[in-house]
């Protein structure tokens, strides 16, 4: 039993999960698209291993932690004692878990009295784990490799910035998110779609993209990816003011942080 609120304890325990829990991910993935049920609408898929995966990872976190919370996509929230919480997406992009496309991951982050100060993101296709402390930095850990300290990217204009984003599940939502990256896309270099909201965020962090947006994200979606992100150096905010996924979610390089929120702005009437 751990009682430890140390970010890099937290964060070993979420590593070992995270890893015992991608090879669950990956035996289960040859029978994905025989076994899976829809949530809000037709697109919106879990299967059953995404269930296997987070009762995994909440027993072994609850095992050794007892007394904190855990905040799950799957299966609740459980409230805790201890100011630690533990927020789990089992599989983040379910639907490229189903489909074989190799970007999906398992998500844990540990929030103290609210704040992600832990966070692990492991893509359980390519074996990549990334990782953050609050104040400590953020990390990539590729397979048999040595961990790399992530520092973003530094687009010299946003017309030169490779933007990623994500669209919700009903027809309605993903109308008005088309007409959005109709306007954005003559403005930057190009855009890219990856399906996994936590690794949108770590490509971030990684320079991959330059920038991220999404609307509407859940709090599992983005505990540990975000503070992937800021822990690299990247601008992580919503628009007006507003915090972070309330409701617009945005990592973005600093050197074009402006121009992109500004013209999100003018896009996003009402995300603000």
């Amino acid at each position: 039993m751990s009682t430890s609120t140390e970010p890099g304890v937290l964060l070993d325990l979420a590593v070992s999960t995270a890893r015992e829990a991608a090879e669950l991910v990956a035996r289960g993935r040859a029978s994905a698209a025989e076994r899976f049920d829809v949530k809000s609408s037709p697109t919106d898929v879990v299967t059953a291993v995404d269930r296997a995966c987070e009762e995994l990872v909440a027993r072994r976190l609850l095992d050794v932690r007892p007394d904190d919370g855990l905040l799950g996509e799957e299966g609740g929230e459980r409230a805790g004692s201890s100011g630690v919480r533990w927020v789990v997406d089992p599989i983040d992009g379910t639907t490229n878990f189903v489909y074989g496309l190799p970007a999906y991951a398992v998500s844990i982050a540990a929030e103290v009295d609210g704040r992600s100060v832990a966070g692990v993101v492991l893509n359980a296709a390519t074996g990549e784990l990334w990782t953050a402390t609050l104040g400590g930095g953020a990390h990539l850990t590729a397979p048999g490799a040595d961990p790399v300290r992530l520092t973003g990217s530094a687009p010299a204009s946003l017309g030169q910035a490779l933007v990623a984003t994500g669209f919700g599940y009903r027809a309605e939502d993903r109308r008005a998110q088309a007409a959005v990256v109709a306007g954005l896309l003559p403005e930057v270099r190009d855009i890219r779609r990856h399906g996994s909201s936590a690794l949108d965020l770590c490509t971030v962090a990684a320079g991959r993209v330059d920038a991220y947006y999404e609307l509407h994200l859940n709090r599992w979606d983005h505990a540990a990816g975000a503070l992937v992100a800021a822990e690299a150096g990247a601008v992580v905010t919503g628009l007006r003011g507003q915090p972070f996924a309330e409701p617009l979610a945005v990592a973005v390089a600093p050197s074009v942080a402006e121009d992109l929120l500004a013209l999100l702005d003018r896009l996003h009437p009402t995300a603000g």
